[in-house]
C-alpha cells in the first residue's frame, strides 16, 4: 500500500479522534485549561488515552525493528531541555490558552471556513514561516567562538 494513502489514513483516524473527543470545540479545550476556574477534566482522558495507546505503539514499533512503511525509524535523538525547547513551549501555551486551538485541531476547523479560525491558522503559518527563516538565518550566521577558530586555523 502506498505511503500516501497509509498517510491520509492516519490523518483521517486523527482528525475524527480530535473531533469525538471534543478537541475542536474552542470552549471546551478552554474549559479544561482553567485549572483554577470551572474546570473541565474530561480532555484529561484524551491525553491518558494517547499517551497509552502512544506507550503501545511505541512499544511495538521498539520491538520490531524496522517501520513497516518506511525505510527507517527516526527516534529522537535529543533529550535535552533547552531554551528554544522552553520559549517554544511557553509561545505555544499562550496561544493555546488564548484562543482554545493548537496546530491539529485549527486544521480541523479550517473546513468549517470560520474567518477566527482562517485568520488563526494564516498567523500561525505566519510564525512558522517566520520561526523556519529565523533558524535558517542564524544557522548560516557564524558564533563568535566559530568565528575565532576560523581566523586562528589559516
Amino acid at each position: 500500500m502506498p505511503l500516501v494513502f497509509v498517510t491520509f489514513a492516519c490523518g483521517l483516524v486523527f482528525g475524527a479522534g480530535l473531533l469525538i473527543s471534543g478537541m475542536t470545540q474552542t470552549g471546551k479545550v478552554l474549559g479544561f485549561l482553567d485549572i483554577f476556574g470551572a474546570w473541565d477534566a474530561t480532555l484529561a482522558f484524551v491525553m491518558a488515552g494517547a499517551v497509552a495507546v502512544a506507550t503501545i505503539g511505541f512499544a511495538l514499533a521498539k520491538r520490531r525493528g524496522a517501520p513497516v512503511f518506511a525505510a527507517q525509524n527516526l527516534w529522537p535523538t535529543r533529550k535535552d531541555i533547552d531554551a528554544p525547547l522552553v520559549t517554544g513551549a511557553v509561545l505555544f501555551g499562550i496561544g493555546w490558552g488564548l484562543v482554545g486551538l493548537c496546530p491539529g485541531p485549527a486544521l480541523v476547523n479550517l473546513a468549517g471556513l470560520g474567518l477566527p479560525v482562517i485568520v488563526f491558522v494564516a498567523a500561525m503559518v505566519a510564525g512558522m514561516i517566520a520561526q523556519d527563516m529565523w533558524s535558517k538565518q542564524k544557522a548560516a550566521t557564524p558564533t563568535s567562538e566559530t568565528a575565532i577558530a576560523a581566523s586562528t586555523d589559516g
